[in-house]
């Protein structure tokens, strides 16, 4: 049996290097640095309880990749509710929680801080994408889950993420068909 001081220099020799591939992948998930500062945060913070339970030669950086994935998902469970809350029309949520007076400084801190890992373009079709179209394209496309993990993270059936899927991919491809034709000469094939 390793002592804990043993444990955790493997757990620090092991887990540390691939920080930056944490925050990379949480910062597609997340799209704001503090809350995907704080998700890489979490993810580490379970990876070292559980650490106990790598199996020592497996793939460490898929194992906190996982991990990482799998807190994001638990916290988009948390706050579905909250979601609802937030979509509602117009500026009635912010009214309902603070009334009347509204700082228009800070209409869009998340647009101003975020520094985007993928092209302006794309990146600005996936955040017009709704909630649960962005989540499977991210899961699916930008991780490679496959669609019955995609399902199982989300809690929905295999059908509905394929829809899902398909439906977004649609919608990226017409949004982002000009960019595509002038940056690189591709254009869409005949129907």
């Amino acid at each position: 049996m390793r002592t804990r001081k043993a444990a955790r220099k493997e757990f620090e020799a092991q887990a540390l290097p691939h920080l930056d591939d944490l925050y990379g992948a949480a910062m597609r998930l997340c799209r704001n640095p503090a809350d995907a500062q704080d998700l890489v945060q979490d993810a580490m913070m379970r990876a070292y309880g559980a650490w106990d339970r790598f199996i020592a030669g497996s793939n460490c950086r898929a194992w906190l990749l996982r991990i990482l994935t799998n807190s994001y998902i638990n916290g988009y469970r948390r706050g579905k509710s909250h979601r609802k809350f937030a979509q509602r029309p117009g500026d009635e949520p912010v009214e309902l929680l603070y009334g009347k007076v509204r700082c228009e400084a800070s209409a869009d801190p998340e647009r101003a801080m975020t520094e985007p890992l993928l092209g302006d373009e794309v990146s600005a079709a996936l955040a017009e994408l709704p909630e649960d179209y962005r989540l499977v394209v991210e899961l699916a496309d930008l991780q490679g889950m496959k669609y019955k993990e995609v399902a199982d993270a989300i809690g929905c059936p295999v059908g509905t993420v394929m829809s899902r899927l398909f439906r977004a991919r649609r919608v990226l491809e017409e949004r982002l068909a000009g960019y595509a034709a002038t940056q690189y000469a591709i254009r869409r094939a005949a129907a």
